[in-house]
């Protein structure tokens, strides 16, 4: 049995009771009635009590006609209406209808079972219609809350509606866009038309559960929106559509953010060029489009800044960045628009010719790049010179990856950087060869150094005067498992261009230390035997450098002034102020410090001036020319007196013959080595030569 309270305004009390006699023959339901025979009592009572159903006269006392059922509705929206009245007419029901009410029934007409079938259709209809109300409230709000645009596109008749919203993301108001589909697809950006089409016809045909789609649309004053479109079609039985509803969203700003994430993807941050990721993606289309036709010749250029390191070492980073940034400028300015310039890393670029007819026009692009880069470069207060090295590889059927190009070209780079600065080289088969020596050579210096292959051999140095042993440069040598002993020309230009510089480097100078320490107490002289050592400039980097020499020699107990550094001139030209600054180092703790193969760098006499050295090694190719060409003995003699100015000893190297004693004597050189004297000897035969010359403990 189911309770229903109903609320029954009607005036006249015999028609209130028949309704009430009626009621009662309702099976299954139990009516609890309130009689009122106002409207405005009836409004009142619908704000005291809950009432399931209203029964409603038309014809009251304080009001009449639709009118009644109109103020009733308002009173009390969510309370089913039944009109009971003796107005038979179509007219006045269908208004009652439309102004809320569930049924219009005429008095006369009515009995139990109609009356009780009336009151629980319109139960379960307000019931419905209640639900479907707050289903479309809910669903309102989740549309506003999602900020979309919502379509609906009937495919029976071409109707479709637009909201608000969805005009609003066009930069539209409401009444400025029709109800018309071409107002949509005339929108769409023909660059994503076809895209959007393709997308639309797969659900359309079923080939997909829903529709959806990226793409720009054509917003007011020509703005462009990225939109995001999703939508799901109504079908018949036979699955043709009938209906497509959707939504709309504004996705310019995440696209906006995408884009900007992709280009800093592929990008370098400081110049604002391709970066290596970007680089090798215009290759490899290089790369197709050769492989489709052979007549689209392309060119790679590896481009590496001379000297940067110094730059950025002297003048700061900031300034450094600051010539990349324009250096990058001067380069682009240079190509074609189809051509790529990036930024590879460091202070490394790379360039993608395309459509050359062959090596020529990558070498012609190569000198205006050359040409651009010769001119000054004004940073702040500082003017600024720098030369690139540059290695070219051209296109060619061997090549069948983008890694495969840039690694040759890679590798012409530094066979041009190895022939010095501001110059190019285009790769060719026996560069790879070399590459891949060079390789190999590296490897096994790895493991030469694990497996103790290495050896150091020690060349005496002999007083000009009394040719009395002053002491020895330690010499490396690699004694290869299967080559034999291999001298340090062969190996040691890939030792400094490897991580291994260093480590070898201090396995040196700890073996010729301990070697010295042993050779001091079998042959105590006056002043001590010393050791002098050739050291890589990758040692200079290290903060902890004289520190650590200082516990060494302190370990192996030598005097400080027995050992001698050897540094080139290039060595202090390629890193200046940290060499400079280890160099005052190492004075501060007593070592001497010689300027090996003077005469033979850039700016020999300049480096004099900026440090305190002891000693000038004049170099091997001035001492061995001296009787056959008048410039060399003229520059062995300079060297010598300017020796002498400065109060520094000189040593001459590569002394073979007794006719350049002689020389050397009359000039006043101080002290000489070469194989007139010795070769480099094993350190087992020392000790012999030591003995043999008569410069042992019996001396």
């Amino acid at each position: 049995m189911k309770n229903c309270k109903v609320l029954l305004v009607e005036d006249i009390e015999s028609e209130a009771r028949l309704v009430m006699k009626h009621l009662k023959r309702v099976s299954g339901w139990r009516f609890s009635v309130d009689h009122c025979d106002r409207l405005d009592s009836g409004i009142t009572l619908t704000t005291e009590q809950r009432y399931d159903i209203i029964l409603l006269d038309l014809n009251l006392p304080d009001c009449a006609g639709i009118e009644v059922c109109q103020q009733m509705h308002r009173a009390a929206p969510n309370i089913p209406v039944i009109v009971l009245t003796n107005q038979n007419s179509v007219e006045l029901g269908t208004k009652a209808m439309r102004e809320g009410a569930q049924d219009y029934l005429i008095k006369r007409e009515v009995d139990g079972p109609l009356l009780g079938r009336a009151i629980r259709y319109a139960i379960e209809r307000e019931r419905t219609e209640q639900a479907l109300r707050t289903s479309e409230q809910r669903y309102a709000l989740a549309v506003a809350g999602a900020n979309d645009g919502i379509w609906d596109w009937s495919l029976v008749d071409n109707a479709v509606h637009f909201s608000a919203r969805w005009k609003a993301i066009l930069g539209y108001a409401d009444n400025e866009v029709a109800d018309r589909i071409d107002e949509w697809f005339d929108r769409i950006d023909p660059r994503d038309r076809e895209l959007f089409d393709d997308a639309l016809n797969q659900h359309m045909k079923g080939d997909s559960s829903h529709f959806e789609c990226e793409y720009r649309m054509i917003a007011r004053g020509d703005d462009v929106r990225w939109v995001l479109s999703r939508g799901l079609a109504v079908r018949d039985g036979s699955g043709q559509p009938l209906r497509i509803a959707g939504s709309m969203t504004d996705i310019t700003r995440r696209k906006q953010a995408e884009a900007r994430l992709l280009h800093e993807a592929m990008h370098d941050a400081l110049t604002g060029l391709p970066n290596r990721n970007l680089f090798i993606d215009r290759l490899d289309l290089a790369l197709r489009r050769f492989r489709r036709d052979p007549a689209r010749m392309f060119a790679v250029l590896y481009l590496d800044l001379d000297r940067f390191k110094h730059i950025n070492d002297s003048l700061g980073h900031a300034i450094g960045d600051e010539l990349l940034a324009q250096i990058s400028g001067r380069f682009y300015s240079c190509l074609r628009p189809g051509d790529t310039l990036a930024r590879l890393g460091g202070d490394e670029f790379g360039i993608v010719l395309n459509d050359i007819d062959g090596a020529t026009d990558a070498i012609y692009v190569v000198e205006r790049l050359q040409e651009v880069l010769s001119q000054e470069i004004e940073i702040e207060t500082h003017t600024i010179y720098t030369t690139a090295s540059i290695g070219i590889a051209i296109s060619s059927d061997a090549y069948h990856s983008s890694d495969d190009i840039v690694r040759d070209a890679d590798i012409a780079m530094y066979r041009a950087k190895k022939s010095g600065h501001a110059t190019f080289a285009v790769f060719d088969t026996s560069m790879h060869d070399q590459a891949m020596f060079h390789h190999q050579m590296e490897t096994d210096l790895r493991r030469a150094l694990e497996r103790s292959e290495f050896v150091v051999y020690y060349q005496p140095i002999i007083n000009m005067d009394s040719e009395r042993v002053l002491g020895f440069e330690a010499l490396l040598r690699w004694q290869h498992p299967s080559r034999g002993l291999i001298l340090p020309d062969e190996f040691i230009g890939i030792v400094e261009e490897s991580v291994l510089a260093g480590p070898i480097g201090w396995w040196v100078i700890e073996r010729a230390c301990h070697q010295l320490a042993t050779w001091q107490k079998l042959f105590p002289l006056d002043p001590p035997l010393a050791m002098s050592v050739n050291v890589s400039g990758k040692l200079f980097f290290a903060d902890d450098m004289a520190k650590r020499l200082a516990v060494l020699l302190e370990d192996c107990e030598i005097p400080r002034q027995s050992f001698r550094f050897e540094i080139t001139e290039r060595v202090v030209m390629d890193h200046e102020d940290l060499v400079l600054n280890a160099l005052s180092d190492l004075r501060d703790i007593g070592v001497e410090l010689h300027i090996d193969d003077f005469g033979t760098g850039y700016s020999s006499l300049s480096y004099l001036q900026r440090f305190k050295y002891d000693s000038l090694k004049i170099d091997r190719s001035f001492v061995s020319t001296m009787s056959d060409k008048v410039d060399s003995s003229a520059i062995v003699e300079a060297i010598i007196n300017l020796g002498s100015t400065l109060g520094l000893k000189v040593i001459a190297e590569g002394v073979e013959t007794r006719e350049q004693v002689s020389r050397l004597r009359a000039m006043k050189c101080h002290e000489a080595q070469g194989f007139l004297f010795s070769p480099p000897l094993h350190h087992d035969a020392v000790s012999d030569f030591m003995r043999a010359n008569g410069r042992g403990k019996s001396h």
